[in-house]
Parts: C-alpha cells; sequence; structure tokens
C-alpha cells in the first residue's frame, strides 16, 4: 500500500505560476503579497529576476481560467495559483462570474494534471474581502501553501499513460474530447464523426 502526500519541505527546486486578475487589486495585491511571503518562507525564490516563480496579470477574475490554462499547457509549472477578488454588487453579475470562474478553474486541474488553486475570494462587501486578505487574516498565504503541498505531492506519483494511449487499446473518443487530449501516433485511436 503506498500512501502518498505532500510536504512542504522540497519546494526549492518547484516552479510556479501566479495569475493575478486587476480587477479590485487593492484585494488582489494583499493577497499576492500573501503568497509571495508564504513561497520566500519555505525556500522558493520569489525575486524579479527569479525563475521560480512567474507572474500573470489578467483583467479580471473572469479572465483567470483562460491564462491557467495556457500556463498548465506550458508544462512549465509544478503549480499555478489563481488570485482574484469578487465583490457582490446589487445584480446576479457575482452570481455568474463567481460560478463561472469556480467551474474553469477546476478545469484546468482535470484537463491539464497541474494543480491549479483557486485562490479568488468571493465576499459581500470591500470590508469582508478586505479582511480574507490581511487585516485579519491573509488567505494568500493558504492559497500558496495549498500550491505548495500539491507540487510536492503531484512529483511522488508516477505519471501514467492514459489507457486509450497503451498498446493494443482501441478507444473510440468523442471529437470533442479530441483536442483536449495529447497528439498520439498511435493508430487503434480513432474519432468519432457521428
Amino acid at each position: 500500500m503506498a500512501v502518498f502526500e505532500g510536504s512542504f519541505a522540497d519546494a526549492g527546486s518547484a516552479r510556479f505560476a501566479i495569475a493575478i486578475g486587476r480587477f479590485n487589486d487593492l484585494v488582489t495585491g494583499k493577497l499576492l503579497a500573501g503568497c509571495q511571503d508564504c513561497l520566500k518562507r519555505h525556500g522558493v525564490d520569489v525575486s524579479p529576476d527569479s525563475t521560480q516563480v512567474d507572474y500573470a496579470w489578467v483583467p479580471g477574475s473572469f479572465e483567470l481560467p483562460i491564462v491557467a490554462r495556457q500556463l498548465a499547457l506550458s508544462g512549465r509549472y509544478d503549480a499555478i495559483i489563481c488570485l482574484g477578488a469578487i465583490i457582490r454588487g446589487q445584480t446576479p453579475h457575482f452570481d455568474y462570474v463567481a460560478n463561472e470562474v469556480a467551474k474553469g478553474i477546476a478545469a484546468i486541474a482535470f484537463q491539464t494534471g497541474v494543480p491549479t488553486i483557486f485562490g479568488v475570494l468571493t465576499a459581500d462587501t470591500m470590508q469582508q474581502a478586505l479582511e480574507r486578505a490581511g487585516i485579519k487574516s491573509n488567505h494568500g498565504w493558504g492559497y500558496a501553501m495549498n500550491a505548495l503541498e500539491m507540487a510536492s505531492l503531484m512529483r511522488q506519483i508516477e505519471p501514467r499513460t492514459p489507457a486509450f494511449f497503451e498498446e493494443g487499446s482501441t478507444r473510440v473518443l468523442p471529437r470533442s474530447a479530441e483536442d483536449e487530449l495529447p497528439a498520439t501516433s498511435d493508430p487503434s485511436v480513432q474519432r468519432y464523426d457521428g
């Protein structure tokens, strides 16, 4: 029996990407500072000339998933942290944005196998968001801890070729799945044109 558990001790060689939404930057800037503080205290070089951490600024939380997906597909990172702040207004816009961002970020991890941390605060007021970004505690620290742990954990688990790429396996894949799968020269993988 194998037991896999991430640690925080071997972060010195890990690479991270942090995608940050500019909208509500008073909050996201504080979350970023919390992330950087945590990573630094765990041996990750967060300096401007670092090769361990890259940053991607996006207009707002809604744009986080597409950029995080591109970062994950680059194959350069052990984990990606998405930072944003969505504050409830007087219209249903909050619900639409929060739901789609959460689904998008979760899908990235499933599609790519790269841990993608949901670091998007959802709050009813700016005061609530600020309390979670540094006045009372900084959730950015926790998001970085999640990234450290998941990067370590995923390194322990041997990558395995999916069954549909194994020799002698014939699987018919729906057309929509084709674009999400790595390229293969295996003739047993067929596209369904239904």
